[in-house]
């Protein structure tokens, strides 16, 4: 029984872009302690929601045109849409708090971590700047980042983006808020962190009586999480019920549409090989199912590999000694060696800090190896002259975790796709160059109006959809897709998936698809990786990883995946001990696995010398 007064009412409220309205009317309330989960689809409203609650949505393009945000603090009650902007600047970060959906552009580039987190405790909390200092490690610490000490020296641009993410959670805990509102805040993490991410805030919820905003797409965090659940399209709210209603029985087609569009990890148990499902989609109020079942007999295993991978290292001097010298080494990839096969999708999956993107990045030669070899179709990288660069950037293509980084903020996202295609001379013909665009922008689900727009007109969703369609422009043999679908709604997530697979399908296209998520993992990769701390702990076919894990980190990966279904949900002890951290002094070289054969392909490192080596 919700018998306290709620801490945050939404009464009608209606927000406009322009004369376009993005929030129609919608109404909700969050009490103390609990959790509100609001989900649909990219550009359903729930950002602007958010931003609307913050009194952000002044700062941009957008007005609030009727309604109220009533905020009720034990104390006075306000309607936030009515307080001044002096007045906001005293709630936001200290009663309300914010975790942005891309954290890149949330953090300040030109201040460190520390600085950043230590001025909202100076700012809200009356700390000093040393005792700011200290609370802002333990915050670190909190969140899991290992050598919090020396991570508040660093800048942004120096972390991964799980890392990044990670530090927007501990600024936004910093103040212990009455509401927080999360926008994502869990996309760009690996299941482990998620989980112990989603055990801080219960915790928190419970000693503060802090309420939560989910703002997600994950329903299996959704379930896990969430008290209420709040589905919104195009603006409008079209379900409200706790979350028990929602899941066993969605009332509104959109919902039951959203809800079978979820991933389920498991579903493959059995199958050797990726298979194509048939979507559901939404056709005015009526579900209808379109596609058939596939398998994806794509990968020419025979055939000469596509990539060769050998022996690759790549270290990054971080610290300087008294006199200029390297005294430690970031050591991301440590002997790592793989091949990808035409057709074939390989995936790599691991902890944020786990060597992932610096993979990706090697191979794309936006990062020097420190060692090792990589060879495109038997010839060697470091060997081609600057003709043969230039053709295998067009050969390989990169699908970036951050979309909004990675796109030109002053360029149409027309000529953005466009660019690719004039700068290797694929198309010279000026109308055949957009009838080309506008196909790859139907191809990933938005329209050829699109062409024309800027990419801050998009939602995060939206513009990592014209990554992908960029990244087709090309005509590549391989493409790396870098947590490609983590900005992604459900339901635009599984029509990517399908897209991605039919292309595989119709033009042979490799990948590399670097992700955290592992029920898309098992459904469309032929073989996995699975790494730490720079090594490959366990490798093999994806039925052989999936249904017979057989390395210890592997099995603690597929256990902290949350699972889409309320009644189990998974109370999770935080993690304790020291983080394991890929930072060494000069000379303290890490302990190299060897990988031993289990079954035909299926390769894992043994788990003693696992503790022993990568753990010292």
């Amino acid at each position: 029984m919700k018998t306290k007064a709620p801490l945050l009412s939404v009464e009608s409220l209606s927000v406009n872009f322009g004369s376009n309205c993005v929030v129609n009317d919608l109404s909700f309330s969050i009490y103390p302690g609990k959790t509100l989960a609001i989900v649909g689809e990219s550009g359903s409203g729930k950002s602007v929601t958010s931003m609307s609650i913050m009194r952000l949505i002044d700062h941009t393009n957008a007005t609030i045109t009727s309604g109220s945000v009533m905020f009720n603090d034990g104390q006075y009650s306000h309607d936030l849409t009515q307080l001044s902007d002096k007045a906001m600047r005293k709630i936001r970060g200290k009663d309300i708090a914010m975790i942005f959906q891309e954290p890149m552009t949330s953090l300040n580039p030109v201040y460190t971590i520390g600085d950043q987190i230590t001025e909202v405790l100076m700012l809200h909390e009356q700390h000093s700047k040393a005792s700011a200092r200290d609370e802002a490690i333990r915050l670190l610490k909190l969140v899991r980042l290992a050598d919090a000490d020396d991570l508040i020296t660093r800048y942004p641009h120096q972390l991964s983006g799980g890392m990044r993410q990670r530090v927007m959670i501990a600024m936004a805990l910093a103040c212990k808020p009455k509401l927080l509102i999360a926008d994502e805040p869990t996309t760009a993490l690996d299941v482990t962190i998620q989980a112990q991410i989603l055990a801080i805030i219960r915790e928190l919820q419970r000693e503060l009586g802090m309420a939560v905003i989910f703002i997600t797409h994950d329903m299996g965090v959704v379930a896990e999480m969430a008290d209420d659940v709040v589905v919104m399209r195009h603006g409008n709210k079209v379900e409200e019920a706790s979350v028990e209603a929602i899941f066993s029985s969605p009332q509104h087609p959109y919902t039951q549409a959203l809800l079978s569009a979820v991933p389920k990890l498991g579903c493959m148990k059995g199958e050797a090989l990726p298979r194509i499902d048939p979507l559901k989609v939404l056709n005015g109020d009526t579900i209808r199912t379109i596609g058939t079942s596939k398998v994806q007999d794509t990968a020419q295993f025979n055939a000469p590999p596509l990539i060769e991978v050998s022996n690759l290292v790549t270290r990054f001097d971080i610290r300087k000694g008294f006199l200029g010298g390297v005294s430690h080494r970031v050591h991301a990839v440590e002997q790592v060696s793989f091949n990808i096969y035409p057709g074939e999708t390989l995936a790599l999956v691991g902890e944020s800090g786990s060597g992932k993107s610096t993979i990706g990045r090697t191979i794309q030669q936006l990062q020097q190896a420190t060692s090792g070899d990589i060879r495109f179709e038997g010839k060697s990288i470091a060997s081609m002259n600057r003709l043969e660069q230039m053709r295998l950037r067009q050969q390989i293509q990169y699908i970036f975790q951050d979309p909004f980084a990675s796109l030109d903020p002053r360029k149409t996202v027309g000529f953005s796709i466009a660019e690719p295609i004039h700068t290797h001379g694929l198309i010279l013909d000026r109308k055949a160059v957009t009838r080309r665009v506008h196909e790859l922008l139907e191809r990933v689900g938005l329209t050829e109006a699109h062409a024309d727009r800027y990419p801050h007109e998009f939602s995060g969703g939206q513009r990592q959809r014209i990554c992908i369609a960029r990244a087709l422009a090309s005509n590549p043999r391989l493409i790396i897709a870098d947590e490609a679908l983590s900005a992604l709604d459900v339901s635009i997530q599984a029509q990517i998936i399908n897209l991605f697979m039919e292309l595989q399908q119709e033009q042979g296209l490799s990948y590399l698809f670097i992700s955290h998520d592992m029920a898309v993992v098992e459904k469309m990769s032929h073989r996995v990786a699975v790494l730490h701390l720079g090594q490959i702990v366990e490798m093999g076919p994806r039925q052989a990883v999936f249904d017979t894990p057989s390395h210890s980190y592997t099995q603690r990966l597929l256990s902290a995946v949350p699972v889409a279904e309320p009644g189990i949900r998974k109370h999770r002890p935080l993690l304790e001990g020291e983080i394991p951290s890929p930072i060494r002094k000069v000379g303290d070289e890490p302990a190299i696995l060897t990988l031993k054969e289990q079954t035909p392909g299926h390769f894992v490192s043994n788990n003693q010398q696992y503790k022993n080596g990568l753990r010292a």
